[in-house]
């Protein structure tokens, strides 16, 4: 065992991307060291285990650290894309986190990086981290801070096995897998209806394998963010900003979930992919129209709940049972991605540890790099908790307008603090302030949907305590 102790100011655990975009804004914001220590053997956290077609769900843009753009700003112009801005890749993504370690955090010489390390926690005085390649541990001083940069714990298929009974001689893969796949199979069955779900579906569209021959297993229908509706570029401020005030006119004049989200899909803002299926999920998946129109395709989807097993004669559901296939391959998508975290269960800022928690509306990596720039400016914890409150990670429709609630809070307290509103002002993550660098003085269009969208806020504000009531009834009756 090597007992030299390593001194630092902050312990990060974990390299992948809510941990770099919270080092890159402390590298900028402060002076202090960090060490980050992970189990991977480069920076990327999950996109490193991710399937090889992943791509992001958002635009590029809107995504990474805020020190360095991702991608290069160029139109998909691909079938099902529609002419909107790209997406990058998951290899992508790990080389942008590969770069920025090697050509940013390690040439600092404030940040030392322990790839293919364990995090195993406080021993008496100090921290300790292992290799998993020699076992070897080392004692870490933390002057400051540890940050637990694995709240999230996303997962993806290639590390989960499922949650239900493969009958031994069923042919059940991870999507990782399915590019490897060497022969043909009559039936291609998707366990999952969720982003992975929607992925592997496409996928095998666009590889050629015909709808008909597709099975789509879907637990929970949800509802799906139309991309087109939230895009870079100044040549789409009127329709980004337009989609916001939709979202907020849909609040101010809602008076339940089940009329906000009718609201909210007669807007455009939220799509399904069946007209006659309630969603009971909302995970804030995005689609473009040409990969709804080409997931209406599938006929076969089968709504009854969650599977339980998989036999030679059948497959075992929730709600009942269907037959099964001796020609099909099952993929596995059932995976969740991002765990639900108990209301008020954990906080930014707690004592001498920092959790790397959503701030914002969907974008945790923006989320991480507002922390740290809240870390490296206050010294009250108290105040930064109030300007870092967590914005829960929707699941369901419900929590669609909490996460509102909580993100326009964090919102109204962010305007108090003069530092922090000028540096949101300048960060390329923060999507308002990057759309509305685009806004030309004197453009009538442009300014009267700003007024819009502003006027749709504060109704929307107004509107929420009964929003929030009628939830609160409606929970008490069931």
């Amino acid at each position: 065992m090597n007992t030299s102790s390593i001194a630092t100011d902050y312990l990060v655990i974990g390299a992948g991307a809510t941990a770099m975009a919270f080092v890159d804004t402390l590298l900028d914001e402060s002076d202090a060291n960090v060490l980050m220590v992970d189990r991977h053997a480069q920076p990327g956290g999950h996109w490193n285990d991710a399937y090889p077609f992943v791509r992001l769900h958002q635009p590029s843009a809107f995504y990474g650290v805020n020190s360095r753009v991702l991608g290069s700003g160029r139109m998909d112009e691909s079938e099902w894309g529609g002419g909107l801005y790209e997406l990058a890749s998951g290899a992508e993504i790990v080389c942008y986190f590969d770069q920025l370690m090697h050509q940013r955090f390690l040439p600092s010489g404030r940040v030392h990086y322990f790839p293919m390390h364990n995090y195993e926690g406080n021993r008496s005085d100090s921290h300790c981290i292992t290799s998993l390649l020699t076992g070897d541990s080392k004692p870490v001083q933390v002057r400051r801070k540890l940050v637990d940069a694995t709240i999230a714990q996303t997962a993806v298929p290639s590390t989960h096995s499922p949650h239900y009974r493969v009958a031994p001689g069923i042919r059940c893969i991870p999507l990782n897998d399915l590019p490897k796949i060497s022969q043909p199979y009559l039936r291609y069955v998707v366990v999952g209806g969720g982003k992975t779900g929607i992925d592997a579906c496409l996928w095998l569209l666009q590889n050629g394998v015909a709808a008909n021959r597709i099975q789509w297993i879907v637990p929970n229908t949800s509802w799906l963010l139309d991309r087109a509706n939230i895009q870079p570029g100044p040549e789409n401020f009127v329709r980004t900003i337009g989609s916001l005030a939709n979202q907020f006119e849909a609040i101010g004049a809602a008076d339940s979930i089940p009329d906000l989200f009718l609201r909210l899909e007669n807007a455009g803002e939220l799509l399904r992919i069946d007209k006659t299926i309630e969603p009971t999920a909302f995970r804030a998946a995005t689609v473009s129209q040409g990969e709804l129109h080409a997931l209406r395709g599938i006929s076969d989807v089968v709504h009854l709940g969650r599977v339980r097993a998989i036999e030679t004669n059948g497959i075992s559901l929730e709600k009942g049972s269907i037959a099964g296939n001796s020609d099909a391959l099952y993929i596995d998508c059932s995976a969740s991605a991002i765990p639900t975290i108990p209301e008020g269960s954990v906080k930014a800022f707690d004592g001498d540890r920092i959790n790397l928690v959503t701030v914002s509306s969907y974008q945790i990596l923006f989320s991480a790099a507002v922390i740290a720039y809240v870390e490296s400016h206050l010294d009250d914890q108290a105040q930064m908790n109030a300007l870092c409150g967590v914005v829960p990670v929707p699941h369901s429709p419900v929590d669609w307008i909490k996460m509102w609630v909580a993100y326009l809070d964090n919102q109204r307290q962010w305007k108090h603090h003069a530092g922090l509103s000028n540096w949101l002002a300048q960060c390329r993550l923060h999507l308002l302030p990057s759309v509305l660098r685009s806004l030309q003085e004197g453009d009538p269009e442009k300014l009267a949907v700003l007024n819009r969208f502003a006027q749709a806020r504060q109704s929307a504000f107004g509107n929420l305590p009964r929003i929030l009531q009628a939830i609160a009834d409606s929970t008490q009756k069931t």
